[in-house]
């Protein structure tokens, strides 16, 4: 597999370490900040953000005149994350206890929930709304009036899916409604705080309202009791993905499957099939149990549980099941999903996230790396794995996409907001095996005739009536196309038809559905590595080389990278604060004072002050130190020129 980031971090435990409120570092963090009217919390996922919100909340309505609160979430399942809660037996002063009549991410007509969302407003005994997004936009525009907010707490979770652009997001549009027409406190949540269009999610006159809290991937994983590495690969394939995922399944490892959208060219177009090809990989199936896992017996004699969620049916029995079992290593082994176990999305035993198909979101891959990351008894490691099909390349020009992708993923897990780049490589066609022609008039056909006959077919009656109807393609190129053959060539043998008709088959169909592809939506093919004028952070300004080596093999290649650890880590959020124009600045006396500190913290503790620490003091010496390794870089930059 090839490696692209190995990413190690101490293991303090400090993370999932509660206080005598019950809090973790994080919420202790966010709690600190409670008096604030607006709080942003840019938090990994899975770090315990539902439970800093309810805490928020609680104090809120009990301390603070809060009357109401209403939290949207952008789907229904994610509701489960604010269910209730028992937040007394960790020390808080109360429990969190949601009004089950006005949870509204069940079943129902958005008119019925924009009625309830109305009825919750004015009921005065009414105290805790959940909803989703969708209900809060449609709720908005109905009511039509911000000050209707007065007195409640607004929480948004997922709030990258807001934008700055009022005039296509309406939930942009209420975000700033609500701050400038209200009362309101509003407590905005995420784990991803970009959204890859280039687009801000928000702009700076209501961003600079906020109380921003930061809690990094760095800041998590590295007070975690169990996973300390996090490591990131890609693997280039030629043909179909099969046989490189059965390479790359460890089944000895809780693992998320995503087989490709069936738009993508990874796609068979067959997802049931695919997620019938990925059972026969993992081993035999055996039988299905209690109508919800599919019990797979593997090679080694082990008997697996596989949760089919590509498969519509009984699919929220599945998603139940899941829930309820959770926490169990035992209850499943292995998911096979499509668009689901993505956003919000909680198996906290998971280890290994399996993707097929370029993702050109950092918000998504940002997402889907999340769901491996929860601390979990026995799991020291967790991956995520994204098999792409072989880009039509040279393999320098690969290296340097992959490198640039590894940047903005890792600096994402940074919480920085960036723009991935698009990947800016076409995936290489496949090699086909054609009937070769015998005779010297199919030949010469195929030789110097193909545009004539192209014409010939693009104009043919029963073509063009055949073309707009749904999976028309097999009778075209299976039955009107060698009747064209027939007709224009009779004296042609079978096999130099058939010769004629797959050159007309490849001339006709894959180029021309490529380009109307790339000129009407950019995608899959064309994604051009670009960024827009007013992205904070263009990637590829970082001079930062994160490819080891690149191992050809075959017709594909392994690209393998440097080990990331702390020190890199640090390195790549330097040259993000160096681009940002961020770098802490001291004067002389600053630095007399802070020097000697740094020597007697370095005596202490056998290691430099680091500018991340949560210790304000080590922070700041850590910024000294920064500093005048700037300062001494200048002094060399100078003496060189």
């Amino acid at each position: 597999m090839p490696e692209i980031a190995h990413i190690t971090y101490a293991q303090t435990g400090a993370s999932v370490t509660s206080d005598n409120l019950g809090m973790r570092p994080m919420q202790r963090k966010v709690y600190e900040r409670r008096n604030e009217q607006y709080i942003l919390l840019k938090s990994p996922p899975a770090s315990g953000k539902s439970r800093a919100f309810m805490y928020i909340a609680l104090d809120k309505m009990a301390y603070q005149g809060i009357k109401k609160v209403i939290i949207a979430v952008p789907e229904k399942t994610i509701a489960a994350s604010f269910r209730p809660t028992d937040l007394r037996t960790g020390g808080f002063f109360k429990d969190w206890e949601p009004d089950a009549e006005y949870n509204l991410c069940g079943p129902g007509s958005d008119e019925r929930k924009v009625k309830k969302f109305r009825e919750f407003l004015k009921n005065p005994g009414a105290r805790i709304l959940i909803c989703t997004h969708a209900t809060l936009r449609f709720a908005y525009d109905d009511i039509n009036d911000p000050s209707a907010f007065n007195g409640c707490l607004l929480g948004i979770d997922e709030f990258h899916h807001t934008s700055a652009d009022v005039e296509s997001s309406v939930l942009g549009k209420l975000v700033r409604g609500v701050i400038l027409g209200s009362t309101a406190h509003v407590m905005a949540m995420t784990g991803s705080y970009f959204r890859g269009d280039g687009v801000p999610v928000l702009d700076s006159e209501i961003e600079t309202k906020f109380t921003t809290v930061t809690f990094s991937y760095y800041d998590q994983l590295s007070g975690y009791k169990y996973l300390h590495t996090i490591t990131l690969s890609y693997d280039f394939y030629s043909g179909t993905y099969f046989n490189v995922l059965a390479k790359d399944l460890d089944t000895h490892m809780k693992t998320i499957i995503h087989i490709p959208n069936v738009n993508s060219r990874e796609s068979t177009k067959e997802k049931y099939d695919e997620v019938d090809r990925i059972i026969d990989i993992i081993g035999d199936y055996v039988f299905t149990e209690d109508g919800v896992v599919d019990v797979v017996r593997t090679k080694d004699g082990r008997l697996l549980k596989v949760l089919d969620l590509v498969n519509e049916a009984d699919r929220s029995r599945k998603q139940d099941y899941l829930n309820a079992h959770a926490d169990d290593k035992d209850a499943v082994d292995i998911i096979i999903a499509l668009n689901l176990a993505k956003e919000g999305f909680d198996w906290p035993p998971c280890e290994h996230m399996l993707t097929v198909g370029y993702r050109g979101s950092l918000t998504e891959i940002v997402q889907i790396i999340g769901r491996c990351t929860r601390d979990y008894p026995g799991k020291s490691e967790a991956r995520f794995t994204n098999i792409i099909a072989e880009p039509d390349a040279e393999t320098s020009e690969v290296a340097e996409a992959v490198n640039n992708l590894l940047k903005a993923v890792t600096a994402s897990l940074l919480m920085e907001q960036v723009l991935l780049p698009k990947w800016d490589l076409k995936t290489k066609l496949p090699k086909l095996q054609l009937v070769e022609p015998e005779s010297d008039k199919a030949k010469k056909i195929i030789g110097s005739e193909m545009d004539n006959l192209l014409e010939a077919v693009m104009t043919n009656p029963e073509v063009i009536q055949a073309m707009p109807k749904k999976n028309a393609g097999k009778l075209i190129n299976k039955g009107l196309i060698p009747k064209i053959l027939i007709e224009k060539y009779p004296d042609l043998s079978e096999h130099d038809r058939e010769a004629v008709r797959q050159r007309l088959v490849t001339e006709l169909i894959i180029p021309k559905k490529i380009n109307e592809e790339e000129e009407k939506t950019g995608s899959p093919d064309v994604r051009l590595l670009h960024f827009a004028n007013n992205i904070i952070l263009d990637i590829r300004d970082l001079d930062i080389n994160l490819i080891d080596s690149i191992n050809p093999f075959e017709e594909a290649f392994q690209i393998v990278a440097k080990s990331i650890d702390k020190q890199t880590l640090g390195a790549i959020k330097e040259a993000i604060d160096r681009k940002m124009d961020r770098l802490p600045d001291f004067t002389e006396n600053e630095i007399r004072i802070y020097w000697p500190q740094v020597l007697m913290f370095f005596k202490e503790y056998e290691r430099v002050p680091e500018r991340s620490a949560e210790d304000p003091y080590e922070s700041k010496l850590g910024e000294v130190l920064l500093y005048l390794r700037r300062l001494k870089e200048r002094e060399a930059e100078n003496g060189d020129k």
